[in-house]
């Protein structure tokens, strides 16, 4: 622990830090209402641990042990059930990390877990700790996190729910103890008084705070004016909502989210991360509300107005070359978010409502609940029942051509430039088999030539095609205009395919041993690729450049009796004992092969965990390197000038020693002012470090620059002062 000067000057010290550390609690308050994070309070204990060892300034390796120990327990605390000393839980949270870190690169930072946000949360107040002690108690310079404090709650108090009215005046008053604080801190060491002159602190301290709670209880007291401009908030979100609708076309900003009228595609959004429903599953996939089959040249529309019948028994979504695991999703909408259609995952069975009975709209393939008057409702909650599909790449590579009743979902406007046909033929030219072709197109969007964006979008003019402007003019859009572009592509070659949109997988926010918990935004709102295959019906694709395709594909063969296998017969099917154990060998076989085939065809199989765990290992030893010599830049530099110094102990030698004390001094805040001359340098110097080396080292560098006398001391005796200092200085 390094030497603290005189106590009245560290009472002001460890005031000044009480006074950073209560700004920096402001920053919490507004958590719990502005965000979903929970448990402040052991963010804020790890504040105070963190806080306390910063100041006491314990050493290096000591307060990196106690800190991410400190960090690991929080974690634990919060997040696992598992003891803190069983070290089963590290390996999840390596698991964790990996993931998160993954989709870090992917850059696809909405699908960081609340474990990973809150470890990074933890790291922030570990580092402020550092910034804080840097600001308040080194350079005692406290204005810049006093106006950042003030400003972060300005902010929350004009734009969230947060009252920040008590928080502003708790802030204000503390900052301007602290500013006063500091300034006289600065003045004494400026004037060079001695701290032990005020026998008493409380004499320099007490008028400070009673000038500081006088004016402020005057302030809160006298009587104040009302507030003069107007509210900017509703302006801003009205600016907000109303941009870019104006009918010209002209790549307005938009708000994200779900909606109906697709027909003039185009243009930027901004992201909304309201959140519109939560849902319970065994994992994460597409949740679906329509489609649309025509292509206009500008957006999409369907071919048939909506009509809707009563759901009796359900359409079947897939065919025998498709497997059903049977399995059930519970989805409840929070507040005013419920669409009048129903969200379900692929293969749909049943719905369970507390009301109402399910209609479909076979055009679109939309659902929707009706009561006894055919009139439409929405539900806050329902559970879907559904066969999660696995699709076999085997069987969809030998799917035959589609028969013509489906010629409708191979329309292509006349007006769809010559060009996107030739680039589609261009793509699949070396491809024989529907599928192929399919990801032949699918893959072409993931190339560097096009860009996933969301913003300066532009909206095609009245004689441009939308497919036709992103492929060769833009090159930059969001999920509409890479899925538009596939499917477009593909009618172009004869292959049916049409317009899916719904919502991405969602958040994982609770994973439970049951079941998932994932939370859908607006931001979730998407669109995607459905192509027709005979034998399999419509399988999804995902074109858009940074997502993954939500679906489950096999590589290995099947079975004629797997194929004739779906979700119903499979939870109706009742055998003998024996028969159940001859069968289930085979089945689980076959079911740990589609586990290990689903992971290599999705992007977070063994290829990309081989690769991504020695690389965070990589990058976490090469972050703990760099502090490490960071922290001990100035002990190594010493450990190479002493080298030098004892090796040849000449004059330039000895030169550079004095330059490389007075650089260290300058490191630990002991600067020497501007007309100070050397030796009241040593002096405050030899007073802070209880020692006087530093007024005989100083001596003798004088003789050496003024008389060129390196003589008249002994050069070990020389060489030990300095060592002598710089041990104590960096102790």
């Amino acid at each position: 622990m390094s030497t603290q000067k005189s106590n009245p000057a560290t009472f002001y010290t460890l005031i000044l830090y009480i006074c950073g550390f209560i700004l920096f609690l402001e920053w919490f308050y507004p958590l719990q209402e502005v965000t979903d994070t929970t448990n402040i309070s052991m963010f804020m204990l790890y504040g105070v641990l963190c806080f306390l060892l910063s100041f006491m300034q314990v050493r290096w390796w000591l307060s990196f042990i106690l800190k991410g120990g400190a960090l690991l327990f929080v974690v634990n605390s919060l997040f696992f059930t598992t003891s803190f000393l069983n070290p089963l839980w590290i390996g999840e949270l390596l698991q964790d990390s990996i993931v998160n870190m993954q989709a870090l690169f992917n850059k696809t930072w909405y699908e960081f877990t609340p474990l990973f946000r809150s470890t990074l949360f933890l790291i922030l107040i570990w580092l402020m700790s550092y910034l804080l002690h840097y600001w308040f108690v080194i350079r005692k310079r406290v204005l810049m996190f006093v106006f950042l404090t003030i400003a972060y709650l300005a902010v929350l108090d004009t734009f969230t729910v947060y009252d920040g009215t008590a928080a502003i005046i708790r802030s204000f008053i503390i900052s301007l103890l602290a500013l006063g604080l500091a300034h006289f801190m600065r003045e004494m060491d400026r004037e060079a008084l001695r701290f032990t002159l005020a026998k008493k602190s409380a004499v320099w301290l007490l008028p400070l705070v009673a000038i500081v709670l006088f004016s402020s209880a005057v302030g809160l007291a006298a009587p104040k004016f009302s507030p003069q401009w107007p509210d900017p908030v509703p302006f801003i979100q009205s600016s907000a909502e109303n941009a870019g609708f104006s009918g010209e076309g002209n790549g307005g900003i938009q708000k994200v989210g779900y909606g109906e009228d697709d027909s003039r595609l185009g243009g930027s959004f901004v992201q909304d991360y309201t959140p519109v429903f939560e849902a319970e599953a065994d994992e994460e996939h597409y949740w679906r509300v329509e489609t649309k089959d025509v292509y206009t040249g500008k957006g999409w529309e369907k071919s048939r107005d909506s009509s809707f019948t009563e759901l009796g028994k359900t359409p079947p979504m897939f065919q025998e070359n498709v497997n059903l695991e049977t399995k059930q999703a519970t989805i409840e909408f929070q507040g005013d978010e419920a669409l009048d259609k129903l969200v379900y995952p692929y293969g749909f069975d049943y719905v369970e409502a507390p009301e109402g009975e399910p209609y479909f709209d076979m055009s679109s393939e939309a659902i929707r609940l009706m009561d006894d008057a055919n009139d439409p409702i929405t539900l806050e909650n329902y559970t879907v029942d559904y066969g999660y599909p696995t699709f076999h790449i085997e069987a969809l590579q030998q799917a035959s051509s589609s028969d013509n009743s489906m010629e409708a979902y191979t329309q292509i406007p006349e007006t769809l430039p010559d060009r996107v046909i030739e680039l589609a033929k261009d793509i699949t030219a070396e491809e024989e088999t529907q599928y192929d072709k399919a990801k032949a197109i699918e893959s072409y969007f993931s190339s560097t030539d096009f860009t996933y964006q969301t913003t300066d979008v532009p909206v095609p003019e009245a004689n441009e095609d939308y497919v036709d402007q992103f492929l060769f003019d833009s090159k930059v859009g969001y999920c509409d205009n890479f899925s538009t572009s596939m499917v477009v592509m593909l009618r172009s070659l004869d292959i049916p395919a049409r317009w899916a949109k719904g919502f991405t997988g969602g958040e994982l926010v609770d994973a439970g041993s049951e079941k998932n918990t994932y939370e859908i935004t607006n931001s979730n709102a998407h669109s995607w690729v459905e192509v027709y295959f005979p034998g399999s019906g419509w399988v999804p694709f995902e074109p858009t450049k940074g997502f993954s395709n939500l679906s489950d594909f096999q590589n290995e063969p099947i079975s004629g009796e797997t194929q004739q296998q779906d979700a119903l017969q499979q939870s109706e099917q009742e055998t003998e004992d024996e028969e159940q154990s001859e069968e289930t060998a085979p089945e689980e076989e076959k079911e740990e092969e589609s586990e290990v085939a689903s992971a290599a065809a999705s992007n977070s199989g063994p290829t990309t965990m081989e690769w991504m765990l020695p690389t965070v290992i990589g990058i976490a030893l090469l972050l703990i390197v760099f502090i490490l010599v960071y922290r001990s830049r100035l002990r190594l530099q010493s450990k190479w000038v002493r080298r030098k110094f004892t090796a040849d102990n000449n004059v330039e030698n000895q030169q550079e020693a004095y330059h490389f004390l007075m650089k260290v001094l300058q490191k630990q805040g002991e600067a020497k002012r501007p007309g100070e001359t050397l030796r009241e340098y040593a002096m405050k110097i030899d007073k802070k470090y209880e020692t006087t080396d530093m007024q005989k080292l100083t001596e003798h560098y004088e003789r050496l620059i003024y008389r060129d006398d390196d003589k008249l001391a002994s050069k070990t005796e020389v060489a030990q002062l300095w060592q002598n200092l710089i041990k104590r200085i960096l102790s």
